[in-house]
């Protein structure tokens, strides 16, 4: 069982820099206590240290976070479909209530432009980005809605409080 029919999850994927990150604290920020953050690079490199790559441990850990929260759920992280696919086929396919995927689409000259702004600029040059970037890495079945890097914080947060129902739920009060 994932949560309860009452509870939504929204999966937020994309490249490297690609606002995943921010969109998922925007989304906290807008809904309140109540709506859990699974973040990918927080339990692969902080909770586990180690790489992505098919099969690893972390693909099992965050489908067991996402499932354990009694919250509404945003998932963010690049979670390339090779890798992660089968397990967030597996989530939806299970969740009691409503979910939506969402990709966040950013060309790779933009990508560089923003991670050139990140903490990580030091840890990863051009051509790890160039390793990492997977041009529009979709899942197959249309599971997502594609969000372009037209689309400001504000605009695509409101989307998805929008598209998920978040919007119109009360947060948690204490």
């Amino acid at each position: 069982m994932v949560a309860n029919e009452r509870t939504r999850l929204a999966v937020l994927r994309g490249n490297s820099a690609s606002g995943k990150s921010s969109v998922a604290a925007g989304l906290r920020d807008r809904f309140g206590r109540g709506l859990a953050l699974v973040g990918q690079d927080n339990l692969r490199r902080t909770v586990l240290r180690e790489r992505d790559r098919a099969g690893a441990a972390d693909i099992g850990l965050i489908d067991l976070t996402v499932r354990y929260a009694e919250y509404h759920v945003v998932l963010e992280g690049i979670l390339y479909a090779g890798h992660y696919g089968a397990m967030l086929a597996q989530l939806r396919a299970d969740h009691l209530g409503p979910n939506r995927g969402y990709y966040l689409h950013v060309p790779f000259a933009e990508t560089l432009a923003r991670h050139a702004t990140k903490l990580i600029v030091n840890d990863a040059g051009e051509e790890a980005l160039r390793d990492w970037y997977r041009e529009r890495d979709v899942l197959p079945g249309c599971v997502e809605t594609v969000i372009g890097a037209d689309s400001s914080l504000s605009e695509t947060v409101d989307r998805i409080m929008r598209d998920t129902g978040l919007a119109g739920l009360p947060a948690l009060k204490n």
